[in-house]
């Protein structure tokens, strides 16, 4: 009988490098996002001095500044956090179809975890559930991907 070799991160931040890069736009929401995950990050063993948050002015800018901030190869994961709110026009949607897809290619370019936090709400209101109220925290949901993700690349690396 063959044995089947299971591969999986854990939640241990302990030693690692976290970049956070969040939007300015709609930054009442975006800084909750951005505390969430800090919190996680902290909570699950990651230092302060191994978080740096990068601000960019909306989430169409957060590939670009995510990709700068790996190039420096000083982080072992990036969390890519904004707010979108739809309005009345196509923007909304050009927006986060664009940030979408430019952090899931630097997921897949850049050799480390890249994790997103991009809220796309139609209302005010869900806003506020998914920024800390009823909804829970996506910050912190991210934050908790970037964490399983640096656990799981070790453990490829080492396997």
């Amino acid at each position: 009988m063959s044995s089947v070799t299971v591969v999986e991160g854990v939640f241990k931040a302990d030693g690692k490098r976290f970049g956070i890069v969040a939007s300015r736009w709609n930054s009442f929401f975006a800084d909750r996002l951005v505390e969430g995950a800090v919190d996680a990050l902290v909570r699950h063993g990651a230092s302060d001095s191994d978080i740096v948050v990068a601000k960019c002015p909306g989430s169409f800018e957060l590939p670009q500044v995510a990709k700068r901030l790996a190039m420096t190869k000083k982080l072992d994961a990036i969390i890519c956090l904004g707010v979108l709110i739809r309005g009345s026009t196509p923007h909304f949607d050009y927006i986060a179809a664009e940030a979408t897809k430019g952090v899931g290619a630097l997921g897949l370019d850049l050799g480390i975890p890249v994790s997103f936090g991009v809220i796309t709400c139609d209302s005010l209101d869900q806003a506020v559930e998914r920024s800390g109220s009823k909804a829970g925290n996506k910050g912190v949901e991210a934050a908790m991907a970037a964490i399983e993700m640096v656990s799981l690349y070790d453990a490829l690396d080492n396997s």
